[in-house]
């Protein structure tokens, strides 16, 4: 019979990579992790390992063995976690993926008040954007992923991902300070023609978006800047360098600079991706309801 001890080993080695990296991560020497799945390796009757000198790698039998380990893991998880919900509040670790502006506005109100509501529930956040957190989420490594699609089908289709819609973001116009349009209730993108524009990284998904639909509106933008973080696109707006586009979850009223809607409008759909498969467990449960009951901006 299978180990579910040794399976976690073998997901661990394809996520990090090498014997060390998993010995490191769970406290174990590295010729203990080594005898752990050749043991595994005799418990499969299946060559789930190749060696390449002092380095490892899973063959096609241990990949497919790998993909089952991760369902049967959270099987078993979801079996505890149901057990002990029965008998007591929600506890053990969540870890949700989310990107920057949902984090923001959205993820980290929400620990706030768990931990508050549920000590023993801990909940674990790491920024990353959507297709990293699909990623990782296939992958077994965090238990949701806030992601958000366009209307044009931008998120991927995928049979292991299901997905909760948490709401919906609209895209707004973000001006300074005394800026001459500031006044006015609503602003078309012709309207902007002239302005300079603080945009994010190239060729991602939003940057590449505003430029499309600035074309649209018959002109070409002139860039101030790129800019991986949306404080310091922000901090150009606010200093009176540029406007910019971006969706309202990413501005508050911290940022010193003036929101004015887009017309026509342009949102976006924020979701929570779950795994397929068994049943969230009961601490997944209440994240997800918190979730949603937090709601997102312009819903």
């Amino acid at each position: 019979m299978l180990s579910p001890w040794r399976l976690r080993l073998l997901v661990q080695l394809e996520s990090l990579g090498t014997i060390r990296a998993v010995a490191e991560a769970l406290a174990m020497s590295p010729s203990s992790v080594s005898q752990q799945l050749s043991v595994l390796q005799q418990e499969a009757r299946a060559t789930l390992l190749e060696h390449h000198g002092r380095r490892v790698s899973l063959t096609p039998a241990g990949v497919r063995l790998a993909a089952h380990a991760r369902e049967i893991l959270r099987s078993i998880e979801a079996a505890e976690a149901d057990l002990t919900s029965r008998r007591t509040e929600p506890v053990g670790d969540v870890r949700v993926a989310a990107f920057s502006s949902a984090l923001r506005a959205v993820v980290l109100p929400v620990a706030a008040e768990l931990r508050r509501s549920h000590p023993r529930l801990r909940l674990t956040v790491t920024e990353l954007e959507p297709h990293d957190g699909l990623r990782m989420l296939r992958r077994g490594e965090v238990d949701v992923a806030i992601v958000y699609d366009f209307a044009d089908g931008w998120l991927p289709v995928d049979a292991q991902v299901r997905y909760v819609r948490l709401g919906s973001d609209p895209v707004v116009v973000v001006l300074p300070q005394g800026h001459p349009s500031a006044s006015v209730a609503e602003l078309r993108l012709e309207s902007m023609a002239g302005e300079r524009w603080a945009m994010d990284r190239p060729a991602c998904y939003l940057s590449e978006l505003v430029l499309r639909r600035c074309r649209q509106a018959g002109f070409e933008p002139e860039v101030a800047g790129h800019f991986g973080s949306y404080p310091l696109l922000l901090d150009q707006v606010r200093l009176g360098l540029a406007v910019a586009a971006l969706p309202a979850l990413a501005v508050d009223e911290r940022d010193g600079v003036v929101v004015r809607p887009l017309v026509p409008g342009l949102t976006r759909i924020i979701h929570a991706a779950l795994p397929v498969g068994p049943a969230p467990t009961a601490a997944v449960e209440v994240v997800l309801a918190r979730l949603r009951a937090h709601g997102v901006q312009g819903t």
